[in-house]
């Protein structure tokens, strides 16, 4: 015998103020008897402090207590019986009450911050047998009332990239040769609309290998009297490949993950911002005797500029 949850939408994207309605789909063989079926709906803003900043003391207490959003339990069937085969058990509940107190964040998967909302059914079948349960996530959006009316127009950024403006080491060649990289990207971005902007290489002495747009997550979080900030990878886009031609516009075109990004947040006990880097990576035989790293940290044959990023959600 088997249990599991089959929801109304199958993108499973609710807004606080709507029901969440699906079935419940119970298969068996023969007919049991149950003692309630019930359904769980718990959401919360779960935190972890990683021991490579938090520290040795830290590492071994870096999970800190999950910040409640919603739990409420509601009787879907009082006891009775299940027939054998396939039996449906329809369901429409309200996510959002007076007593929630607490705001919706919008479902975020971070390597520190997770917001999650999970259904639980349980089916209880007394002490002489397993109780039957399931468990599915369900995403959330904000609410149409709390969105901006209006599409946002693209806030703009000019940005340069030179020799002069890398912190880091160069290869020598870079340094004295020089290059400049122009160009405009969007720094105030629609969940619901791609990152775009423009760049243009306008000079060069090293060949180039390869241009990318890297989207990165800062998570903090107040962990007892300071703050704990975590810079992760989301993912990487590439937008040239090889020596591309002088004084060309190359459009800046990508799409945010859905679960890996959410409108920024600025709360009491965390925050989660986002920020967008351009990276050239130049032709070097030295980057091809060192191993793959982390995509924050600088190399000789590297440049790059990196710009805060504002995500919101809109109508």
């Amino acid at each position: 015998m088997s249990v599991h949850l089959k929801l109304s939408r199958p993108n499973r994207i609710y807004r606080p103020s709507e029901l969440l309605e699906g079935k419940i789909i119970v298969k068996t063989q023969s007919s049991i008897s149950h003692y309630g079926i019930r359904l769980t709906i718990k959401g919360s803003v779960n935190l972890q402090v990683r021991g490579g900043s938090a520290g040795v003391v830290e590492s071994f207490y870096g999970v800190i207590k999950p910040i409640p959003i919603v739990k409420r339990t509601v009787e879907v069937q009082s006891s009775r019986k299940i027939g054998s085969g396939t039996t449906e058990i329809p369901f429409s509940l309200n996510l959002r009450q007076d007593e929630d107190l607490e705001r919706f964040y919008e479902t975020f998967h971070g390597a520190d911050i997770s917001i999650q909302y999970l259904l639980t059914v349980d089916i209880s079948r007394g002490y002489l047998h397993k109780s039957l349960s399931a468990t599915t996530e369900f995403i959330i959006e904000s609410d149409k009332g709390d969105l901006l009316q209006r599409p946002i127009p693209p806030e703009m950024v000019i940005f340069y990239i030179t020799q002069d403006t890398q912190r880091h080491p160069l290869l020598p060649e870079l340094k004295s040769g020089g290059f400049r990289v122009t160009g405009k990207i969007c720094t105030q971005c629609s969940l619901s609309s791609p990152l775009n902007g423009e760049l243009t290489v306008e000079r060069s002495a090293v060949p180039i290998q390869s241009i990318d747009i890297q989207l990165f997550r800062v998570e903090s979080i107040l962990h007892g009297e300071k703050i704990v900030t975590e810079t992760s990878l989301i993912q990487t886009t590439q937008i040239a490949d090889g020596d591309v031609c002088r004084n060309l516009t190359l459009p800046i075109y990508v799409i945010l993950p859905r679960l890996l990004t959410c409108p920024t947040i600025f709360a009491g006990p965390f925050s989660i911002e986002f920020k967008v880097a351009v990276v050239i990576t130049f032709q070097s035989e030295l980057s091809k005797l060192q191993k793959k790293s982390d995509s924050r940290t600088p190399r000789l044959w590297l440049a790059m500029e990196m710009l805060p990023l504002e995500l919101v959600r809109t109508m």
